[in-house]
């Protein structure tokens, strides 16, 4: 798994980037949580999610956004996190132009980040978004949410509450044209400890089930 370093906004990022399968793979990036809580690339559940991907022939990317690790400048509370995602997935794209098929997956901070960059690319065709923290961020960008996704969470979460993420999920489901899967997984907290295997098992169930969907001509 090779280590690379690409240009951000704000300086040189670092990441780790599995090369695909086939030259037309699939690609995928993964957002970290929470800088200035600790979130950076090699958080389990971003390590987890990483791997999911790879071994399903994605090409695909986990970083840390500016100021975390060896990447260049400082905390930016969101705006500048998430031109350093985009900056990580006009790199990933530039060196799969052959690539059918974008995913966006996320934890918790990297959650609001990954949706937001949602927005801005079309292309994207499946998200997976875990615990986005409706409580503590702005998510009203997402009118409409441009592609169907994943929103799992824990029942036993305490920053993010079920209640919380339950009125993210609501608020999507209304809308047409994309389907917003919901998946709870039972005993979890924020940090999925002790269930970090069920939180892929589930992950990965969806992103075959969805691909396969896509495959078979069912679109978004």
């Amino acid at each position: 798994m090779p280590e690379v370093i690409f240009n951000g906004p704000d300086g040189r990022l670092e990441g780790r980037y599995q090369p695909g399968k086939e030259p037309n793979a699939p690609i995928a990036i993964v957002l970290h949580p929470h800088p200035e809580f600790g979130g950076t690339m090699n958080n389990q559940i971003v390590y987890h999610l990483f791997y999911m991907f790879a071994q399903r022939g994605f090409a695909v990317l986990r970083f840390n956004s500016r100021g975390v690790g060896r990447s260049q400048g400082t905390f930016d509370h969101g705006i500048g996190e998430l031109s350093d995602a985009a900056a990580a997935l006009d790199w990933l794209q530039a060196l799969n132009r052959e690539s059918r098929g974008c995913w966006i997956a996320g934890f918790s901070f990297g959650a609001w980040i990954g949706m937001q960059l949602l927005m801005r690319r079309p292309e994207v065709e499946g998200f997976i978004s875990v615990t986005p923290p409706e409580n503590l961020y702005d998510f009203s960008f997402l009118a409409p949410c441009p592609s169907s996704g994943l929103i799992i969470h824990g029942d036993k979460d305490r920053v993010a509450p079920p209640s919380a993420v339950q009125k993210l999920v609501d608020k999507l489901k209304t809308q047409k044209g994309i389907t917003i899967e919901q998946q709870i997984v039972e005993g979890a907290n924020h940090f999925y400890e002790g269930k970090v295997e069920d939180l892929v098992g589930k992950c990965s169930e969806y992103l075959d089930r969805r691909r396969a969907e896509i495959a078979a001509g069912g679109g978004r």
